[in-house]
């Protein structure tokens, strides 16, 4: 099989690897380099890393829609699939008409449910309790094509969205060749998403992680595991970022203040809630270290009775 492959993130790599140990990859559609980290220095998306690895030609437009020429070379490649995965970009119908079977997307949710971004974190917070991979016929609308396959698994009661990913991303990588050889077949029968129950999440940013304590702890327990490890939860104490990277949920009605310090000691640091509590177990400072809260307690002063905001 001839495929164009089109993704960016970590998210998109062994999908691609399975790809290119199992049929003639043909090009590889990525993000422009962007400048990361403190220094700002250019990096390849590892999509792209993985590419130059096997010496497969790389494009990367800025707006694919908007780029005739990339177009045309995906155009002359007469690819059999192009596969996307985690692109970031839509696809104009041009490019959704290019290859012979047609555009298939790995879709980190069980569609209709979780259309659109970060599908993974937003299960975690959601509190569901299962998820899984869909593969779809791409269309035109975002995430709204005819589901090929879907594979579910449970979500862990204390699983965090990084845990979630990686579990995910090979999963997808499993069925994507499964996919193509029953698009290619005609043994997989297409089954078109009712909309009815269709819902859609948005981007990730990092305000979503300041913790409200007057929500219920179960939420903030969601929030945290669906934001780790990224952009994190964080709360303030004494007017200073502190990072909370694991917690616990304590069903307990303290009738404090939401967000009062309960208790401090070395297995934890309770925090009042709405209803219920807090207690969290592994912390960090704005610039220092991640680490649990006996070896935080060892360096810091946190007092019984403040109050987090």
């Amino acid at each position: 099989m001839r495929v164009v492959f089109m993704g960016t993130p970590d998210f998109a790599v062994p999908c691609l690897q399975k790809l290119i140990d199992n049929t003639l990859v043909l090009g590889v559609v990525t993000q422009p380099d962007r400048p990361k980290g403190r220094g700002q220095k250019i990096q390849f998306s590892p999509v792209k890393e993985l590419a130059l690895k096997y010496n497969i030609p790389v494009y990367q437009p800025e707006k694919i829609k908007n780029d005739k020429e990339i177009i045309g070379e995906i155009k002359s490649l007469s690819p059999d699939f192009i596969v996307v995965v985690a692109f970031g970009q839509i696809l104009p119908l041009e490019v959704l008409n290019i290859p012979k079977y047609g555009c298939i997307n790995v879709h980190a949710s069980l569609l209709p449910k979780l259309r659109g971004t970060a599908p993974i974190n937003w299960s975690i917070i959601n509190g569901d309790k299962k998820t899984g991979i869909t593969t779809m016929m791409m269309d035109e609308g975002i995430d709204t094509g005819d589901i090929l396959m879907q594979k579910e698994i449970d979500i862990r009661e204390d699983e965090t969205a990084g845990e979630l990913h990686d579990e995910l991303m090979q999963l997808g990588a499993d069925m994507i060749l499964e996919t193509l050889h029953g698009v290619k077949s005609g043994s997989i029968n297409r089954i078109k998403q009712d909309d009815s129950k269709s819902s859609y999440v948005s981007m990730i940013h990092k305000s979503l992680g300041h913790i409200n304590w007057k929500d219920d702890a179960i939420n903030i327990y969601n929030l945290v595991r669906g934001v780790t490890p990224f952009p994190g939860s964080y709360t303030f104490y004494n007017n200073k970022i502190i990072k909370i990277w694991k917690c616990s949920v304590l069903d307990k009605d303290y009738k404090a203040v939401p967000g009062e310090i309960i208790e401090v000691g070395k297995d934890g640091i309770i925090v009042s809630c709405s209803s219920g509590a807090i207690k969290i177990l592994e912390i960090q400072e704005l610039g220092g270290k991640r680490m649990d809260v006996s070896s935080y307690l060892n360096g810091h002063l946190i007092n019984k009775g403040e109050i987090l905001l």
